[in-house]
């Protein structure tokens, strides 16, 4: 009887080993994947999320400053109703 529990708990050391090691297999397959993901995708010249947010700020800001400009222009010179081109 001795040997049949020696002979089990030796097969599930194994299967345990076993089991962590494709468990570390897979972490580092996921890892890699993940990895090589990101350097594609750097590769395709994507803005990140905080530069696009920057540039949109900064087009609407733009966007005030010319409608403000365009008041002020209007303000100091009324149209004539002849066009310039």
């Amino acid at each position: 009887m001795q040997s049949e529990n020696r002979l089990f708990d030796d097969f599930v050391k194994f299967v345990n080993g076993a089991a962590g090691t494709l468990a570390g297999v897979g972490r580092e397959a996921e890892s890699s994947f993940k990895e090589r993901t990101k350097e594609w995708i750097a590769g395709l010249d994507f803005v990140s999320r905080e530069e696009f947010d920057a540039v949109k700020a900064m087009a609407a800001a733009a966007r005030d400053e010319v409608e403000e400009l365009k008041a002020r222009l209007d303000a100091l010179a009324p149209p004539t109703g002849k066009k310039d081109g």
